[in-house]
């Protein structure tokens, strides 16, 4: 998995269990969903994301390997 494919896999996570805690537990969870697009936002503008950082660490390479 590439770092970009991870990131919008985290993103959508995020996205998800915060419109739960909205729905369940307080509206104010929808802040979390307005940043997590806020953030997917700038980053399609400056490639950048914190996301992106934490997922290198983890080991997600930027770029798929080359096919033989």
């Amino acid at each position: 998995m590439t770092v970009e494919r991870g990131l919008r896999a985290m993103a959508g996570a995020v996205v998800l269990v915060s419109l739960a805690l909205a729905y369940w537990h307080s509206h104010y969870w929808l802040l979390l969903t307005a940043f997590v697009g806020l953030n997917l936002l700038q980053s399609a503008f400056t490639n950048w994301c914190p996301g992106m950082l934490i997922l290198r660490k983890c080991g997600l390479n930027d770029c798929r390997p080359a096919a033989q």
